[in-house]
C-alpha cells in the first residue's frame, strides 16, 4: 500500500492543480496572488512551527515557548504555543497549505480541489484516531488537556 501510495497516488494528486493551470487560462489579480501567497506562508508558519515546538519539547521540556515557560501537563503533554491553541494545530497547516496549491486555479471547478478536501477528510479521521489513542494512553492527563484546549484543528470551529 505504501509503494503503490508513494509512486502513484502522491504524484496523481499532487499534480491535478498544476495540469488544471495546463489546460485551463486562469488570470489571478495582484491580489489574489497576494493572498494566497499569504495563505500559503501561513499555513507554512503554523505546519513548522507547530512540529517544532513539539521536537523541541520532546528534546527538552523545560524548553521556553514563544519566549514563556511551557505549560506541561502531567508531565507529558504540552499545552503552550500552538499546542495550546489546538490540538491538533499541525493539521491547520497542512490543510492551509494544501489548499495554497488550489487557490491559483479559481473557483470555477472543483476538481483542483481534489487534493485539500482528500487531505481534509484524511486528517479529520486522522485526528479521531489520534484522540481516541491519546485518551487511552494518557487517560485523566488527556481529560485535562482536552478541558484546557477545547479546539481539534481549527480553534473555535472545530
Amino acid at each position: 500500500m505504501l509503494v503503490f501510495g508513494d509512486l502513484v497516488w502522491i504524484p496523481f494528486s499532487f499534480s491535478i492543480q498544476g495540469w488544471w493551470l495546463l489546460m485551463n487560462s486562469v488570470e489571478l489579480t495582484p491580489a489574489a496572488i497576494v493572498a494566497n501567497c499569504f495563505v500559503f506562508l501561513i499555513g507554512y508558519m503554523v505546519f513548522r512551527g507547530a512540529n517544532k515546538q513539539k521536537h523541541v519539547f520532546k528534546k527538552n521540556p523545560k524548553a521556553p515557548i514563544w519566549g514563556k515557560p511551557p505549560k506541561v501537563i502531567g508531565g507529558k503533554l504540552l499545552a503552550s504555543g500552538y499546542w495550546g491553541i489546538a490540538r491538533h494545530c499541525n493539521y491547520l497547516g497542512d490543510l492551509m497549505l494544501a489548499l495554497s496549491f488550489s487557490l491559483p486555479c479559481g473557483i470555477s471547478s472543483p476538481i483542483p480541489y481534489f487534493y485539500p478536501i482528500y487531505l481534509l477528510i484524511l486528517l479529520i479521521w486522522r485526528e479521531r484516531r489520534d484522540e481516541a489513542r491519546c485518551a487511552e494512553k494518557y487517560r485523566e492527563i488527556w481529560a485535562e488537556y482536552r478541558k484546557l484546549v477545547p479546539w481539534r484543528i481549527l480553534p473555535y470551529v472545530y
